[in-house]
């Protein structure tokens, strides 16, 4: 974030960055197809305005991928 009298500035820097997360989200899968038959976890958080959660499944690597979440005001 700048502050309200700072002058934007788009440097080479910010375009490499740019780059390569745009590389990262658009090449990779960001979420995870449900396999029924695959081991699950899901992480729950809330507040007293807000409730929210994320269903993993465990990947053949042993990693836990997302494979949708959810988010509720009140």
């Amino acid at each position: 974030m700048i502050k309200k009298k700072q002058k934007w500035k788009w440097t080479e820097r910010q375009e490499k960055t740019f780059r390569e997360l745009k590389e990262k989200f658009t090449k990779k899968l960001v979420l995870a197809a449900p396999e029924l038959d695959k081991k699950m976890r899901m992480k729950v958080n809330s507040s007293d305005y807000a409730i929210g959660g994320i269903l993993f499944i465990e990947s053949e690597d042993g990693r836990w991928r997302p494979v949708t979440s959810l988010s509720l005001n009140y």
